[in-house]
């Protein structure tokens, strides 16, 4: 009846993988070896990212970053760690003190600062606190 040769089992396995872990908090490091697709991906599917930071986050931020942030997530830097978050998840900072530390917004070059807002540095984003 139909030329169309459509193996369902082997898809639904698939959606099945792809979605298992969504929700979820996932660890991980950020060093430059994971394709930034593979973070885009995961925050996509409903997770949570908590990377440890491993170099220069601006540099290993900005593959991902915009697409997060256009995706409507969010990216933070909170003590050696960037959090990622998916839409509708906020990361909640208010009680963070004023104490000068490096939780900062990542913005969607992959720059960070302080409050989340464009503070005009270049592409590079060479302005972020990197303690």
């Amino acid at each position: 009846m139909s030329d169309w040769d459509l193996d369902l089992r082997d898809a639904e396995a698939k959606m099945d993988e792809a979605f298992a872990a969504a929700g979820d908090v996932v660890l991980g490091v950020l060093d430059g070896t994971t394709d930034p697709e593979e973070w885009v991906r995961s925050v996509d599917y409903g997770n949570t990212l908590v990377l440890s930071i491993e170099g220069d986050l601006n540099e290993l931020a900005a593959p991902f970053a915009r697409d997060v942030k256009e995706m409507d997530g969010e990216l933070m830097h909170f003590r050696g760690f960037l959090v990622v978050t998916p839409p509708g998840v906020s990361i909640e900072a208010d009680r963070l003190s004023d104490s000068g530390g490096d939780d900062d917004d990542v913005r969607d070059d992959g720059a960070s600062d302080a409050d989340g807002e464009d503070t005009g540095a270049d592409r590079s984003g060479a302005d972020a606190d990197q303690n």
